[in-house]
């Protein structure tokens, strides 16, 4: 459904992706790992739009989006949960909700997303008339993905959806996320998570980067069971 062919990104002239090939398919949670500065943020904002590849192709259902401008990827299926919660503060999280679905794939679904999304997070159901800037972190978190999938997506990408947050807001992310995949089983999901122990236990597959390549790849049981993984990323000592 999604798959990137040799994709290398600069800003520039700091190489940030090198030839990063990748497939992600229908129902899957992918998870991108990695420590800090090792291009998986600059990734998701590549298949977003927000950056175009030097050299490379992407591919979303047929359609190549290599140098698509963001509002033309939205549109062909994608949605952003960015890293930081933007929700807009001075906006209830109904006004929030329903600015999202202002795009020509979603406006005539919006009734039925609002209810879908409510249903993945009861908690924001009570606060529909309050200014998102008063919210929890963690009820933040949970609108910005509310918000990404009040625009019909066929892929949604998750950037650090755990930082900052509680651990009893964090599972209750998590806990949404497969809610969500119950729904829209053919939804496509992929997540870059700084807690490489979260994401392998909440993923199909993975992708660890270092330095802007593909190190490690493969299904997320096998990769926690990975030795160098285990002891760079899992901070489990190896014998």
């Amino acid at each position: 459904m999604l798959d990137l062919d040799s994709v290398s990104v600069s800003y520039g002239t700091l190489n940030v992706l090198n030839s990063v090939s990748m497939s992600f398919q229908k129902g899957e949670l992918v998870c991108i790992i990695g420590s800090n500065g090792m291009g998986k943020s600059t990734l998701l904002k590549t298949i977003m739009g927000f950056v175009h590849p030097r050299q490379g192709k992407i591919v979303l259902s047929g359609h190549d989006i290599s140098q698509s401008e963001p509002h033309e990827v939205v549109e062909l299926g994608v949605s952003m949960v960015p890293e930081g919660r933007h929700v807009f503060p001075g906006m209830t999280v109904r006004q929030n909700l329903i600015v999202a679905s202002n795009i020509p794939r979603a406006k005539n679904q919006r009734q039925r997303n609002m209810e879908r999304v409510l249903s993945f997070f009861p908690a924001l159901k009570e606060k529909m008339d309050s200014l998102a800037g008063n919210l929890s972190g963690g009820q933040q978190q949970m609108l910005s993905v509310a918000r990404a999938l009040m625009q019909e997506p066929d892929v949604i990408l998750l950037d650090e959806p755990s930082l900052g947050l509680s651990p009893i807001a964090i599972r209750g992310v998590y806990e949404a996320l497969k809610a969500i995949r119950k729904s829209r089983p053919e939804i496509v999901i992929i997540l870059v998570e700084q807690n490489a122990k979260i994401a392998l236990e909440n993923s199909d597959r993975g992708y660890v980067l270092e330095f802007g390549k593909v190190a490690l790849s493969g299904a997320s049981d096998e990769l926690r069971k990975n030795a160098l993984l285990r002891e760079k990323y899992l901070g489990i000592e190896t014998t």
